[in-house]
């Protein structure tokens, strides 16, 4: 063989091992984004179409989630048996605002700062009081704890994403971007349903896990 010919037989031979190896990139599966035109959702999942599972692709809607009704189940638990390791347990990483009054001081806790609400004896200032405009103040113990306490040993309906109320002589509305559910009490017929009392819990999940991100305050005021 001249050298011609086993240059020309080199080549050949490179040339096919390139061809093969593109063709076995080729049978190599390209997952596709959730929202890619290409994606389609099926019930049995294939391997060119499944998204890489993260925890922030889990979409979860608080409205049908089982865990928000029992993380409102456990904050309930926590005030009626003061259990502060509870009650930390459910505080968001980024804190929990809360609010006594509507229009009243926000105090933010951290997990950590939760667990021992039902102990300090820290005296927060919590805003005016409607009616007498006077300052509102005591711990998160004397003060949010009983009104928490009151609502939740009362028949209460819980509504989502729904600043449930009856009747105010203010704006009610939810000063957060985010989920949120109502616990509501609807009143008397005794105090024609003026008595009526709603506490909202505000959700976010953190891994997937529900979680307090803030707790707000209405009733009816003067």
């Amino acid at each position: 063989m001249n050298t011609k010919t086993a240059s020309l037989v080199l080549i050949g031979a490179f040339l096919l091992t390139g061809c093969g190896l593109g063709g076995s990139a080729d049978l190599t599966p390209t997952p596709l984004a959730p929202n890619s035109p290409g994606f389609v959702s099926t019930g049995t999942p294939s391997l060119a179409l499944l998204p890489a599972v993260t925890a922030t692709s889990v979409a979860r809607s608080i409205c049908t989630d089982p865990a928000v009704v029992a993380l409102i189940d456990s904050l309930k638990t926590s005030m009626l048996t003061a259990d502060g390791a509870l009650l930390s347990s459910l505080v968001s990483p980024n804190g929990m605002e809360v609010r006594y009054f509507s229009n009243g001081t926000a105090i933010t806790y951290t997990p950590h700062q939760a667990g021992f609400l039902f102990e300090t004896t820290f005296e927060a200032n919590w805003g005016p009081e409607p009616g007498s405009g006077l300052d509102k103040t005591g711990s998160f113990h004397d003060v949010i704890v009983p009104d928490l306490v009151r609502i939740f040993n009362q028949p209460y309906t819980l509504h989502c994403n729904e600043v449930k109320h009856g009747g105010a002589t203010y704006e009610v509305t939810w000063p957060y971007q985010k989920d949120f559910y109502s616990i509501h009490f609807t009143g008397t017929e005794q105090y024609g349903f003026l008595d009526w009392h709603t506490w909202v819990v505000g959700v976010e999940y953190d891994n997937n896990k529900p979680l307090i991100y803030a707790l707000m305050n209405f009733f009816w005021e003067p």
